[in-house]
């Protein structure tokens, strides 16, 4: 038992959210506890000390929290908590809309919730571990948990491994930290009716791609990460992030990230609604880093980025509808 209460709040933000807007929410959570962590797609919040305060439990509070979000601004969320924020964000993925999970802080209701889970879900899989773990039959993360550390040490080295322990027990150690999230950029297509193609789902990919790669340029900026967010015919949806190996504006390479992020979820005949990219952590194109070659054909314009974008993906654009604003 950690002794705390956290609430992962997932925020169902419009794509082109103002920073005024964002920073009027920080402002309404944090007239519930000063200790906010905002994020790219919605908010942390430590409620222990604000439970004795607004006299409600966990549940309570959050309750009251998306109803004063949806009132004031018009904005749906999902909520979950727990005693870590790990177990937060993990019920909060599995919540729909204008619902909440809550994990009471006991070692039976964090096991029934957590050993039944995909391990892939634990914060730090990804298609490459849970691929590896499945291969000794380590599938969820009731699995992984009756493993010794330092098999799994062995298996994905000391520091992954003890890390992944430690999760698959449900201890996490993290703080919230009431900094102010990176910038973000965004955009979506919204299918005139639900799209079951696969093939129409990566020309959108690439589309919005395109349209994110242009736009970092226009305003020459460079994107550390990617998230992709695919929302389905029953109004859920399924949200998965990529760091990039080096932070980029070139719409080749931020579609590759996209094309990875879209085959991590592993779609079979998905109704698709709208896709959404973003591009994460913005920063100035000036600290952009560039490998050095000894060629000597080597180029200082070539660390430009070009103003044209791909023929495939000029073509995508033109053979798709545009995104929506």
């Amino acid at each position: 038992m950690s002794g705390r209460s956290i609430l992962r709040l997932s925020l169902d933000l419009p794509p082109d959210t103002s920073a005024e807007l964002l920073e009027r929410l920080r402002r309404l959570l944090e007239d519930f506890t000063p200790r906010v962590q905002m994020l790219e797609d919605g908010a942390v919040l430590d409620l222990t000390g604000a439970i004795r305060w607004w006299q409600r439990d966990a549940r309570g509070i959050t309750e009251l929290v998306q109803l004063r979000t949806l009132a004031h601004f018009g904005v749906r969320s999902s909520a979950g908590v727990a005693g870590t924020p790990m177990l937060a964000a993990m019920a909060c993925a599995l919540t729909p809309l204008g619902r909440r999970t809550v994990i009471d802080d006991s070692p039976e209701a964090i096991a029934a919730f957590l050993r039944p889970r995909p391990v892939r879900e634990l914060p730090g899989v990804g298609g490459k571990t849970a691929a590896l773990l499945g291969e000794y039959g380590l599938r969820t993360v009731g699995d992984v948990a009756d493993v010794p550390q330092h098999t799994l040490q062995r298996l994905l080295g000391a520091r992954a491994g003890r890390a992944l322990y430690e999760h698959a027990q449900g201890h996490d150690t993290t703080v919230v930290d009431p900094t102010p999230a990176p910038a973000t950029l965004s955009t979506e297509h919204r299918f005139p009716r639900d799209e079951l193609d696969p093939a129409a789902h990566r020309r959108i990919l690439l589309a919005l791609a395109d349209d994110l790669g242009a736009r970092l340029r226009a305003t020459d900026q460079i994107a550390t990460g990617v998230t992709c967010t695919i929302r389905y015919a029953d109004l859920s949806a399924t949200r998965r992030s990529r760091t990039l190996p080096e932070a980029t504006q070139h719409t080749v390479l931020l579609a590759r990230a996209a094309y990875a992020v879209y085959d991590s979820l592993g779609l079979q005949r998905a109704r698709v609604r709208s896709i959404a990219l973003r591009a994460d952590a913005l920063r100035p194109a000036a600290r952009a880093t560039r490998q050095l070659t000894l060629d000597s054909a080597d180029d200082p314009s070539r660390s430009k980025p070009s103003p044209i974008a791909p023929a495939s993906a000029t073509a995508a654009r033109c053979s798709t509808p545009p995104p929506s604003p």
